[in-house]
């Protein structure tokens, strides 16, 4: 298994775009096979540090975490976003 953990800064730190962050996550929740598990928020322990949001993603291989990178239903998560972040920070964890 591989953790795959990335937390986010968000140009305007206000509540409702935290909250529209998460939830643009969690539509990716159920419809990509590939995600064991998907956790978003801004509570996960040391996110709250330097970043506005972070999300946890657990998948079966390294193979898995590629092929999300570039999985279709992923991709328009992703433009949204490089829109309202100003920088990121992932890491990986195998387990």
């Amino acid at each position: 298994m591989i953790k795959h953990l990335v937390m986010y800064k968000l140009k305007e730190n206000t509540p409702d775009n935290r909250k529209a962050l998460v939830e643009k996550f969690y539509t990716m929740k159920g419809k990509i096979d590939l995600l064991v598990e998907l956790n978003a928020g801004f509570d996960i322990v040391g996110s709250a540090r330097a970043y506005d949001v972070a999300l946890e993603c657990v998948f079966k291989s390294k193979a898995d975490l590629d092929a999300y990178a570039v999985h279709p239903l992923h991709m328009p998560v992703k433009e949204y976003v490089h829109s309202v972040i100003s920088e990121a920070h992932s890491v990986d964890f195998e387990f």
